[in-house]
């Protein structure tokens, strides 16, 4: 049974997707303001986060950058606001995923189901230094790298853009955040360094752009590390 923290502040919404979310095994704690979310991430620890947009003390973008700040819970949108800017807004606050109402149960227990798979398998930290997504094993420590236990050749910035984003699973990193991170330098908006970069790791990983395994892009966001489903 999977604790999902609902934030829903329409009553009749709240009402159907408790029952639903019972109904499939979840145990429930549905609220309607961005306070209350706040104050049960940080006490009762959820498995995952369901949370609105349209809440009526604070706006949920903002209210999910102050959930990050507590919290790496994986967190599914679910919102009216189906524009580009509303999904890029969200994602590069720190949304998992993204849902338009209206949607089914059906189509949310897909969701769910898909993000706690790769969030309950996808990272382990036994050790500090390695970090495991997927078949991907990075030993931070001794800067290596394996695939299904064989080893990858990678060259130093090809590394740094690996552990960077090995380090935040299943998290989607923005273009700025990454190349600030690895290159060091400003983001001009227009530098085509990471995609190269991304290209040359992908091939070296084994997979393409148009058939991704582990590194996955976000378009008009930036990039993601997950473990295949």
């Amino acid at each position: 049974m999977s604790k999902v923290l609902l934030v829903e502040d329409d009553p009749v919404v709240q009402a159907a997707l408790v029952h639903a979310l019972t109904d499939l095994g979840h145990d429930v704690c549905a609220v309607g303001t961005a306070v209350a979310a706040l104050r049960e991430a940080g006490t009762r620890e959820p498995d995952l986060v369901i949370l609105d947009l349209g809440l009526p003390d604070l706006d949920g973008v903002a209210a999910l950058r102050m959930l990050r700040g507590i919290s790496d819970v994986p967190v599914i949108i679910a919102t009216a606001r189906g524009g580009e800017s509303s999904v890029v807004g969200s994602l590069n606050a720190g949304a998992d995923d993204y849902i338009v109402k209206p949607f089914s149960a059906e189509h949310l227990a897909a969701r769910i189901n898909a993000l706690l798979r790769r969030t309950a398998g996808s990272a382990r930290t036994d050790h500090p230094d390695l970090v495991t997504v997927g078949e991907l094993r990075v030993d931070l420590a001794q800067r290596q790298v394996f695939r299904a236990d064989q080893p990858v050749a990678l060259s130093r910035r090809e590394f740094d853009l690996l552990a960077y984003l090995a380090r935040r699973p299943n998290r989607v990193v923005p273009r700025r955040e990454l190349f600030q991170a690895v290159w060091g330098q400003p983001y001009l908006g227009d530098d085509k360094t990471i995609d190269v970069h991304v290209s040359w790791l992908r091939s070296k990983l084994g997979e393409t752009a148009a058939k991704p395994r582990h590194l996955h892009t976000v378009r008009g966001v930036g990039f993601k590390l997950v473990a295949p489903e």
